[in-house]
């Protein structure tokens, strides 16, 4: 069994943080149940580099976290439609939102509300800013984030920079936060039954992650500035162009620079004494780039790669999204999960779980739902006929 196996997880939320977060409980085994809006569910189902597949509200950015879930449809905003969520809410045990805060309030169906009908709920809002705060009513996308929390400003080189990170990082940072505070939450609501609210902002959650950046700030007045592909701690540390290919090469401890040195023909530079000890290879960073980019150009990437690995040297090539996906390490241990195409739909390939169980399989068993796939099963289970099943459906409540 999995870890979360048993627990039931009400997935309001849209787009990327929300979705993500509910797809990660979902990955260690909760029951999730997608709830969507009756006309045209979440916003992802029409995004996707697919168009024929957003067309079909099945778009690849929805596929990306929605997998192993099921999707019913309710309006919030109909009496009946907000009956149905509070019969859910009385079984579930947790709740996931991202809209503005304030919002589910407003619908009668915020924290206060349905902790009434269900003390043991772990509720959990994420959103740009926090629930409080001057920032708090603004709308939020994640270059937002990644701009006012400093992320951009550390992105690039002096002369690129600002740039954003190349996927969602504060989306999907925002998503982690709010399901490691909900399986934490879990843990307390079942030993003392008593749930709680938690407020996620995806700004502090990515500041949260950009530790010794922000440390450096906060404790030594260092402002950070963009250095591009280097590293800032440590040289020999960062991005190096060969024969045929980039290399990242991390030679931040003295034996490993050392190592380097030998390997590719410059034994010399070791005992340089502009390069002879960690903080003098800071300051002389570009001098020694240079160096070394001139002996590297004698070989490919993939070759530096395999002889300075032989050598205990940290070296990685620098590969495209394909080519990482293409590679037999993440075949052998199963990374992507493939779903046979349903009769109109097409085969649909997810990623599992960042982690590995030693008895449990962290992956999706089952596609990312159609819109409304399970509406009628689950009011079903709730009580409801066939015929007022209909009559809902007609009067657009689901």
């Amino acid at each position: 069994m999995l870890p979360l196996t048993g627990v039931r997880v009400l997935d309001l939320s849209n787009v990327l943080a929300g979705p993500f977060c509910a797809y990660q409980l979902a990955l260690l085994g909760a029951d999730v149940t997608k709830v969507e809006h009756p006309q045209g569910g979440d916003l992802a189902r029409r995004l996707g580099a697919d168009k024929e597949a957003a067309a079909r509200n099945m778009g690849a950015s929805f596929v990306a976290v929605n997998a192993g879930k099921r999707s019913i449809t309710l309006n919030l905003k109909d009496p009946r439609g907000k009956a149905i969520l509070l019969d859910l809410v009385k079984s579930a045990d947790v709740l996931v939102e991202n809209f503005r805060p304030g919002v589910m309030d407003r619908l009668g169906l915020g924290y206060d509300q349905l902790s009434g009908a269900n003390s043991r709920l772990v509720y959990c809002a994420i959103s740009g800013f926090g629930a409080t705060g001057e920032l708090s009513p603004r709308p939020a996308y994640d270059q937002i984030i990644q701009g006012m929390a400093g992320v951009m400003s550390v992105t690039g080189d002096a002369q690129s920079a600002p740039l954003r990170v190349g996927y969602p990082a504060s989306d999907t940072v925002g998503g982690l936060t709010a399901a490691f505070g909900i399986c934490a939450a879990l843990v307390d609501a079942r030993t003392t039954g008593r749930g709680r609210r938690l407020d996620v902002s995806m700004l502090e959650a990515t500041l949260a992650t950009m530790g010794w950046v922000v440390s450096n700030y906060l404790n030594a007045g260092v402002e950070p500035t963009p250095m591009g592909n280097e590293n800032f701690t440590a040289a020999p540390s960062g991005t190096f162009r060969t024969g045929d290919g980039l290399l990242n090469i991390a030679a931040n401890e003295t034996r490993q620079f050392e190592s380097l040195c030998e390997v590719i023909g410059r034994p010399d530079l070791s005992r340089d004494q502009r390069f002879a000890a960690r903080h003098l290879r800071k300051q002389h960073r570009a001098e020694l780039k240079a160096e070394i980019e001139a002996a590297l150009a004698g070989a490919s990437a993939e070759s530096w790669e395999t002889r300075l690995l032989e050598r205990g040297v940290p070296v990685g090539r620098v590969l495209s999204v394909p080519q990482i996906l293409a590679h037999p390490h993440l075949a052998e241990r199963r990374f992507v999960r493939e779903f046979a195409a349903a009769q109109g739909e097409a085969v649909q390939r997810v990623t599992r779980a960042g982690l590995r169980l030693s008895d449990a399989d962290a992956a999706p068993t089952t596609p990312a739902p159609a819109l409304g796939a399970h509406t009628r099963d689950t009011l079903a289970q709730l009580g409801y006929d066939a015929a007022q099943i209909d009559a809902l459906h007609a009067q657009g409540v689901i």
